[in-house]
């Protein structure tokens, strides 16, 4: 595989992230959610404003273990690898690192189970409190009162006049 630069390869990267999220039939929203992400950093990734970022990656392989970094970063191979060996003999060994201090990327593989139908099940790691059990609900007394009635109608004019009207009574 022909040399990149960063550049180059984190615009190709950002597509390979979306193409993840629509694999998962999740909207952006849910899909930052998901891996942990807010969803401001998601989008402007995919605007093309930030660049993808090693917590990205590692905040996919957490979620996602079976996929393919060297898929995700570099675009060669498929998108998931079926187990832990074929994760590590697709780790480029003689190619350079985009990170200087970390030659290979080691990730917690115990962390989220393989989804069985393709389909990632949804978390919530929003931490919000539902407040919604915790409202107070007043019991509103309603007074009966007597109907009211119109005894008289006035009507100002501009020329500093009015009427008076009364309705007839029944």
């Amino acid at each position: 595989m022909a040399k990149l630069p960063l550049k180059h390869i984190a615009i190709v990267m950002k597509d390979r992230i979306r193409q993840i999220m629509e694999s998962q039939k999740m909207t952006q929203q849910e899909f930052a959610d998901y891996i942990g992400l807010a969803p401001a950093t998601l989008s402007s990734i995919f605007n093309g404003r930030t660049r993808p970022t090693l917590n990205v990656v590692e905040a996919l392989k957490k979620k996602i273990p079976n996929i393919s970094i060297d898929w995700l970063m570099f675009g060669s191979g498929d998108m998931y690898v079926s187990s832990q060996s074929d994760v590590l003999e697709s780790e480029p060994t003689s190619s350079p690192s985009l990170f200087s201090n970390s030659p290979t990327f080691e990730f917690d593989q115990s962390s989220s189970p393989t989804p069985q139908n393709g389909v990632l099940p949804m978390q919530n790691t929003n931490s919000v409190k539902s407040t919604r059990s915790d409202i107070v609900r007043d019991e509103v007394k309603i007074i009966e009162k007597p109907q009211r009635r119109v005894i008289e109608i006035r009507v100002f004019y501009d020329d500093q006049t009015w009427d008076t009207f009364v309705p007839a009574k029944k």
